[in-house]
């Protein structure tokens, strides 16, 4: 019978994994990683916060596409909470750490990403319902999203504590990997191998998607009443939905790859020396999808200046006054009526600007 390492520090499986974390960990890298992974998270933070909040006060986002856009919002900033428990729990700290708290550590990095990648399958159902029926948004009940969202985080955390339930090598210590010194190496290679298929998957779907909704609002624009713009709001949103994609697989690949060859015991890939970085910009994918959203949509970018211009002015309400009339005048040409429409329609006017 093996036995097990329940009660053993971290620092007794990082030496057997030969990771020399302490030297690693030193100097202008720990700077750079530190300052440029705590500028991340705050952007994260703050960016992720404010879609959330758009999606919340503009009735226009009160759509299952936009509950879900919304929840992916969440995922990412899950992300950036991961990242900051990781942040004060690495380096020369990992030696310390309890199996325990390690699990956890790596437990919340596992929980973001597949709440991401769960929450992007989702999307793609939805996208699928509506475009089928050459509709802007599907006929989902809130109940349905609310089922669907609860779904995706039921599934995030039970991945993120596979390795906890049981599949780890704490009582199998010759199959433990290099990168995650108590996760086995085949948990390591079905992590990797079940993601880069659904990321595969996930291309495919979305680009049949994609090209099914431009063939047809081609053919359907010549006999079609409605104006151009509704027509091309379908071909819109999946070019927003296909660049959150395209960036999730170019941010997450790279770590994923490294981890699967960690899995399969390449010994002369050294993988520990490209593992930080990989780890940055699967962080990189949580800062940018908020940029996304905000050049791609316009109506979220409207939503969160907007946002970002009332918060401004309670803190400066001195400025209110001569402020308002030139964000106003400012868009008369190409959205000032909408953005009264919006204000009026929504009760999202600042205090007393409409006055």
């Amino acid at each position: 019978m093996n036995e097990c390492y329940y009660d053993k520090q971290m620092d007794f499986f990082y030496n057997r994994s030969n990771t020399d974390t302490a030297n690693e960990w030193t100097g202008t890298k720990l700077v750079i990683v530190l300052c440029v992974g705590t500028f991340f998270c705050l952007f994260i933070f703050f960016s992720n916060s404010l879609v959330i909040a758009a999606v919340i006060k503009n009735r226009k986002f009160h759509f299952p596409f936009y509950y879900l856009l919304a929840n992916l919002a969440a995922a990412d900033l899950f992300a950036g909470i991961a990242y900051v428990y990781l942040m004060f729990n690495t380096g020369p700290v990992s030696k310390t750490l309890t199996v325990n708290r390690w699990f956890l550590r790596q437990g919340l990095l596992d929980t973001s990403l597949t709440a991401s990648l769960t929450n992007l399958l989702v999307i793609a159902v939805e996208r699928h319902m509506s475009i089928m029926r050459m509709r802007v948004h599907s006929n989902l009940t809130k109940k349905r999203v609310t089922l669907l969202i609860l779904f995706v985080w039921a599934i995030a955390i039970f991945m993120g504590a596979v390795p906890t339930l049981g599949w780890n090598c704490l009582c199998d210590i010759s199959a433990c990997s290099s990168l995650a010194p108590i996760y086995s190496r085949s948990y390591l290679i079905f992590w990797t191998v079940s993601n880069l298929m659904a990321f595969f998957i996930m291309v495919v779907v979305y680009l049949r998607i994609y090209m099914y909704v431009k063939r047809k609002t081609n053919v359907l624009s010549p006999h079609t009443s409605g104006s151009i713009s509704h027509r091309r709001t379908p071909v819109k949103l999946m070019k927003t939905v296909m660049t959150v994609l395209g960036a999730f697989v170019v941010c997450w690949t790279p770590g994923l790859v490294v981890l699967l060859l960690d899995g399969l015991n390449c010994t002369w890939c050294s993988v520990q020396h490209v593992k930080r970085w990989f780890l940055l910009l699967a962080l990189l994918n949580s800062v940018m999808n908020p940029i996304i959203y905000s050049y791609k949509d316009e109506d979220m970018y409207s939503t969160m200046k907007r946002m970002l211009c009332c918060f401004s002015q309670e803190k400066h309400p001195e400025r209110r006054p001569s402020h308002i009339p030139s964000v106003v005048l400012s868009q008369s040409d190409t959205g000032g009526s909408q953005y009264m429409e919006d204000n009026s329609n929504q009760g999202q006017v600042c205090n007393k600007s409409s006055s």
